[in-house]
């Protein structure tokens, strides 16, 4: 195949149509419209719909865009780097992260990343649920204990747990006696938690009185003395250290993963590598304890 015809290809179907891609490129128009043409013949397919009007991707192209776009820029990049001397990060670093870590810990990490690697443009969504990386052209996603998938390769960054925790006056709970609880979209239907507390494994009936979307809701709803709540102890933990919240044990089996994920056929790009070691640098070790000192205030 030839590379530049496809890197011709990327430019018509990154700007929708032969004249627009020869503005931005300063490239003739029939130039390009040949060199796709050529591409097509070799192809033996047709990658544009050609209208009066209107110039679209036929399945085909959308397909062979998706998949090699992405290639091509990290292609041009890994050119820059080298005729510049070196791996500096730089480029476009797009990167999904769920809802939870993004309102707690993402703003805080970008500043700092964007602040060391001011080459970078650095590009966060959020969204709790799973990504097609290739196709919605992401470089990196944070995901929670996410299912296995060949296609991704990455590391696990933080670990957390989840806790159940009340406001000081409300009693823990006797038994078969339900307690005031809010709820999150993250608990499940079960009508009870499990909790290893100090003196061995209980069961917590509840009756919930909240249903909130997300868990720093929960958390601000628990802390307002409505009831009980399942929370990540990271979440928690500077209020369990000033008392303004009770720990009732650990919830049974709920350990939490944060990984950092990103396509396995995909080189590696500086630019992933220095954000992979950024997050390195703000938890070293990986634990609850250092995610809430670091979405502490102050």
């Amino acid at each position: 195949m030839d590379l530049l015809a496809l890197a011709d290809f990327n430019l018509v179907a990154r700007h929708g149509g032969f004249g627009r891609a020869a503005r931005a490129a300063g490239r003739p128009k029939a130039t390009l419209s040949r060199r796709v043409a050529e591409l097509e013949a070799d192809l033996a397919l047709r990658l544009f719909e050609r209208g009066a009007r209107v110039l679209k991707l036929t399945e085909e192209g959308r397909a062979l865009f998706q998949r090699t776009g992405a290639l091509l820029t990290e292609l041009d990049e890994a050119a820059a780097a080298i005729a510049a001397g070196g791996e500096t990060p730089r480029g476009r670093l797009r990167i999904s992260a769920p809802l939870l870590f993004s309102q707690s810990a993402m703003g805080k990490l970008a500043a700092a990343f964007a602040l060391k690697h001011p080459a970078v443009r650095l590009e966060v969504t959020t969204e709790d649920h799973a990504v097609d990386m290739i196709e919605e052209g992401y470089d990196l996603a944070i995901r929670v204990n996410p299912d296995p998938d060949e296609s991704l390769v990455g590391r696990v960054f933080l670990r957390d747990r989840l806790v159940v925790v009340a406001a000081p006056r409300f009693a823990r709970p006797k038994r078969d006696r339900a307690v005031p609880a809010v709820l999150s979209r993250a608990d499940d239907q079960s009508a009870a938690w499990d909790v290893a507390a100090p003196r061995g494994s209980v069961r917590i009936a509840f009756d919930p009185v909240l249903r909130l979307s997300s868990l720093m809701m929960a958390r601000d709803a628990v802390r307002a003395g409505v009831g009980a709540a399942r929370l990540p102890i990271s979440l928690v933990a500077g209020d369990l250290a000033a008392g303004t919240l009770v720990h009732w044990g650990d919830v049974a089996g709920s350990e939490i993963a944060l990984w950092a994920l990103y396509p396995s056929r995909r080189l590696l790009s500086a630019r992933v590598s220095a954000f992979l070691d950024h997050l390195q640098a703000a938890f070293p070790n990986g634990t609850p304890d250092e995610l809430a000192a670091y979405i502490s205030p102050g």
